[in-house]
């Protein structure tokens, strides 16, 4: 199923690239008379990281709210944020890693919720004698999507440095939506996963893996889903109302996990499958609870980090592009 911007953000996209892309998905819904109606553009088709927004519709929360809520699934992982700040869309769920480039390019986004709080990459060997740290990654081949190249190179450079190497001492490889079926077959000896999903269908196929987060050599945490507006749109009281039915779905979903998955899947029945399951569960702790709350020094610490790094020009005013909503 996906962080456009960072490998990590399109791993479950790319690997089911083709399935439901471009289609517009709209939940079964009976909005109250006069409901305000709002567009959600997703990062990608409906999926677990999606959890807290699919249950506040199960619960009737936008209705609640007055709401009648679609959702949207882009062709183009790489355009929700574009279409929002063109005004083709009222909220656009994205990482923050794209924030910060689309607001250095000058578009006026504000980020007004956090879906997911953490970053939850890895880069995953098979757990061998070979290779038991990062300095064993010497002269190894790692394979990334590349949606990003800057970005990820930023990220591995980072990681090896913990360890007294350099870019020059690996080779990154380009295996596009094959980040599992690469590292199964040996094409490569590490890949960038993400935790609550490759991991898993990893360990499905009998694979047993050695994880190296992120978060562990010098890569600073951040929000893999956020939501996004316009700047101008930060105080629509229907952005708001969506908000606060969001949180309503995430805090039924931690209360009641197995019965938000059953209902979730009898949505979706296509996606009823071990894995998406297992992903389910695996992304519980990270969807937040009051999403509008704001992490003032997570957002400065991950800015100050892409500024150094080269992935950004220059680091924006925090108000400037996030709010605290909670």
């Amino acid at each position: 199923m996906t962080a456009a911007f960072t490998a990590p953000h399109q791993r479950r996209r790319l690997l089911q690239l083709g399935v439901g892309a471009g289609l517009a998905l709209a939940l079964p819904s009976r909005p109250a008379r006069a409901a305000d109606r709002l567009t959600v553009l997703l990062d990608w088709f409906i999926n677990p990281d999606h959890a807290p927004m699919m249950v506040a519709e199960y619960i009737g929360a936008y209705r609640e709210a007055g709401l009648d809520v679609t959702f949207v699934s882009p062709a183009d992982p790489s355009m929700p944020s574009k279409l929002v700040a063109g005004n083709h869309g009222d909220i656009a769920v994205t990482s923050q890693a794209i924030l910060y480039m689309c607001v250095n390019q000058g578009l006026p986004l504000m980020r007004v919720g956090t879906l997911m709080n953490a970053s939850l990459v890895s880069l995953a060997a098979i757990d061998t004698r070979s290779i038991r740290s990062i300095a064993d990654l010497k002269g190894r081949r790692i394979g990334v999507a590349n949606i990003n190249p800057q970005l990820t190179e930023a990220n591995i450079a980072t990681m090896l440095a913990t360890r007294g190497l350099t870019l020059e001492d690996v080779n990154l490889v380009n295996v596009g939506s094959q980040l599992v079926t690469s590292l199964l077959t040996h094409r490569i000896d590490a890949v960038t996963v993400v935790r609550t999903f490759e991991s898993i269908e990893l360990a499905e196929h009998g694979a047993k893996t050695i994880e190296f987060r992120y978060e562990d050599y010098g890569v600073p945490q951040n929000d893999i889903f956020i939501y996004v507006v316009r700047r101008d749109r930060v105080r629509d009281p229907k952005i708001q109302r969506f908000m606060a039915a969001v949180r309503k779905g995430a805090l039924y979903l931690k209360a009641h996990p197995n019965e938000s998955l059953a209902m979730f899947l009898k949505a979706h029945p296509d996606l009823n499958n071990p894995l998406n399951k297992a992903a389910w569960q695996a992304s519980l702790p990270y969807f937040a609870t009051n999403p509008g709350a704001l992490d003032r020094a997570r957002y400065e610490t991950y800015a100050d980090y892409l500024v150094k790094n080269h992935v950004l020009r220059f680091k924006p005013a925090l108000d400037s592009y996030a709010v605290d909503l909670g």
